[in-house]
């Protein structure tokens, strides 16, 4: 399987180019108006508006031309209807972060951040991103999946014979930790799986694996992606929820991640082959598990719209490499593109 091929972009960062040299400026004039969709309908609204304000802030601090813009309250079509040239998706979840808003964006032929449609549909769904690194020779934990409505009280109480215990079930297509749940024995797997199944048609029960939990952000598309620093987590008995990540300061984030010599660039080299091979651009931040007794890193997921709120680990861990909060998100505004060329449906 060869990675998606890259977005075809225009040549000027107004009509929203998928590269942008290293080092190359980044003008706040060339972006013309720029809607921040945030909001949206998925169950991460809440985090999705914090996220989005304060990007909003950055881009307007940065003096871009930058708008508030949420479609669980205006119709898309208005971003054509108005006038906007490029769109910053602070959307999390369905409905912005599963190829739906992009493709929508491509059709209005307005250039947008992250990944584009296929990447993006792909990406949500956990399952099929395990399908797809799997086939390329990426380790992930074992899994096995199941259909709402479509399994048996026998079926789920053998799952830990196979994947032992204790294990994860979570919704196939949820992000934040929402609707995970961490299963100690054979008599709580009924319940994980229907709180999962409530949230999701597709359930993905998933090998626990001990260790250190890490993540690493990409920023880049293709050849010219890069990955930042590894952010190791130390969350409260070792839960990291979705309380314990946004709203608790229990939670260690160690950057400098404090790994042993070697560990963090092969995390680093794993994280942008697991990108490029789903064909993801812009940004992203794949989460991974690192056993305890091998030092073998897993891959967990990835996000291709990440959070950017005061307790989200891109911010950090660009901080880490130099770049701040306003420059993060102007780089990402610049790295804005279609997946089509511009013109391609008669705009």
């Amino acid at each position: 399987m060869s990675p998606a091929r890259p977005p075809e972009g225009a040549n000027s960062l107004s009509e929203g180019q998928g590269h942008r040299p290293k080092g190359a400026p980044v003008s706040a004039q060339n972006f013309g108006k720029v809607a921040v969709l945030m909001g949206g309908e998925s169950a991460e609204r809440e985090v999705s508006l914090m996220s989005g304000s304060g990007v909003l802030k950055a881009l307007q601090a940065k003096g871009v031309e930058a708008y508030a813009f949420d479609p669980a309250d205006r119709d898309l079509c208005d971003l054509k209807r108005q006038g906007f040239q490029r769109c910053f998706i602070a959307l999390h979840g369905r409905f912005g972060e599963d190829g739906t808003v992009q493709g929508a964006l491509e059709l209005l032929g307005i250039p947008y951040t992250g990944s584009g449609v296929m990447a993006s549909s792909i990406s949500i769904d956990k399952v099929m991103t395990k399908r797809v690194w799997i086939a390329e020779g990426l380790p992930t934990p074992r899994y096995r999946l199941l259909h709402r409505g479509a399994y048996s009280n026998e079926q789920v109480r053998t799952i830990p014979d196979d994947l032992g215990l204790p294990l994860i079930v979570k919704p196939a297509r949820e992000g934040s930790s929402i609707g995970v749940a961490k299963v100690q024995g054979y008599s709580e797997m009924a319940d994980a799986v229907d709180q999962a199944a409530a949230l999701d048609a597709d359930i993905l029960c998933e090998q626990f694996v001990s260790g250190d939990e890490v993540t690493c952000p990409v920023l880049g598309t293709g050849d010219t992606a890069r990955a930042l620093p590894v952010i190791r987590i130390v969350a409260p008995q070792g839960n990291y929820d979705y309380q314990n990540k946004y709203f608790s300061d229990d939670t260690k984030y160690l950057v400098p991640c404090g790994l042993p010599a070697g560990e963090e660039e092969a995390i680093q080299e794993l994280v942008l082959k697991a990108y490029r091979v789903l064909g993801c651009r812009g940004w992203g931040r794949l989460d991974v598990m690192i056993d305890a007794a091998s030092r073998q890193p897993s891959l967990l997921e990835i996000n291709t719209s990440p959070g950017m709120t005061g307790h989200s680990l891109v911010p950090m861990s660009a901080r880490a490499a130099g770049i701040s909060y306003e420059d993060l998100c102007l780089q990402l505004l610049a790295l804005a593109a279609l997946d089509q060329p511009k013109g391609v449906w008669g705009k």
